[in-house]
């Protein structure tokens, strides 16, 4: 793990005060780099103010209340997935998590019909991602969930989406879109809108099932949402980091986030991802306030306090 890069400190100050709205960490069903509570701990270390806790499988929102007491100079964001193991398109627990303090609701990762459907291919000599293993194991054991639709065939959403919709906008949860195909994200991201859904991100749309051309970003970002530009996809060979950074110029930086995405054994620290982002956005000619902005200014604006929850 010594090989991996360490970041500038131009770079550590320019991202001192961010959140990183998606790491994958310890407990979790799989290996994972850090656990929850030593991660706060390094954050603290290097300045970085907080991070959304991301599974694929179960809720959050207890975990990151355990460590805001534990390490209260950070502030460790709860969230969760709805994947089979959440029951899907869960209105009832998008409520429960809301009340427990949740902050992101993403929609279906590796449940999500258009992940199941999929056959895109990662780019030779990239890394696969760690859930494809557990989801060949459910699969051989025949206990895989059913594939979590949000649109109908005419490509309308479901009236359970606007149910979780409606729960998220009482709750001011984020939506983030998950593992969905370009076409249901637009048509989420108008629902989400029409349900009183404040903010929005478009889950890695560099990512290997996503792809979303320059053109569906712009609209998404017309539409209100951010684009998050996550460091694993490139750094990990699913995109290359002339094209994310050809995707940034083109929507713009301040219609972008920046979060890690990491936790994986093999990938570096989770407290450097944001500041090593940061030195490959300079390097590539980024101005220093652009990076702040993709950096602390729209992950603060993510992980912003939510509004008093009517009784």
């Amino acid at each position: 793990m010594s090989d991996h890069p360490v970041p500038s400190a131009r770079a550590r100050a320019l991202v001192r005060g961010a959140y990183d709205t998606h790491v994958h960490v310890a407990p979790d069903v799989m290996e994972r780099r850090i656990d929850d509570l030593d991660l706060a701990r390094r954050c603290a270390e290097v300045g970085i103010a907080g991070f959304v806790l991301k599974s694929h499988y179960v809720a959050t929102a207890e975990r990151a209340a355990v460590v805001r007491k534990v390490v209260p100079a950070v502030d460790v964001l709860g969230a969760i997935t709805l994947n089979g193991s959440m029951g899907g398109m869960n209105p009832t627990a998008v409520e429960i998590a809301g009340r427990q303090g949740a902050r992101i609701v993403w929609m279906p990762t590796v449940d999500s019909g258009n992940q199941r459907r999929s056959s895109a291919q990662d780019l030779p000599g990239s890394k696969p991602a760690m859930w494809g293993a557990l989801q060949a194991d459910l699969h051989a054991q025949q206990i895989v969930p059913a594939p979590v639709e949000v649109v109908d065939p005419d490509g309308q959403v479901l009236d359970e989406v606007r149910k979780v919709l409606r729960v998220m906008a009482r709750h001011d949860l984020v939506l983030a879109t998950g593992h969905l195909a370009g076409a249901e994200i637009l048509a989420v991201v108008r629902a989400a809108r029409q349900e009183g859904v404040r903010r929005i991100v478009v889950t890695h749309p560099e990512f290997t099932s996503q792809r979303l051309p320059v053109a569906q970003q712009r609209e998404l970002a017309d539409a209100g949402a951010l684009l998050e530009r996550c460091f694993t996809t490139p750094h990990s060979g699913k995109v290359s980091w002339a094209d994310l950074f050809a995707n940034i110029r083109a929507v713009g930086p301040e219609n972008s986030i920046l979060s890690s995405d990491l936790g994986q054994p093999f990938n570096p620290p989770v407290e450097d991802g944001l500041a090593l982002f940061a030195d490959r956005l300079l390097d590539a000619g980024f101005t220093e306030q652009e990076v702040h902005t993709m950096a602390v200014v729209n992950s603060r604006r993510i992980a912003a306090a939510r509004a008093e929850v009517p009784a």
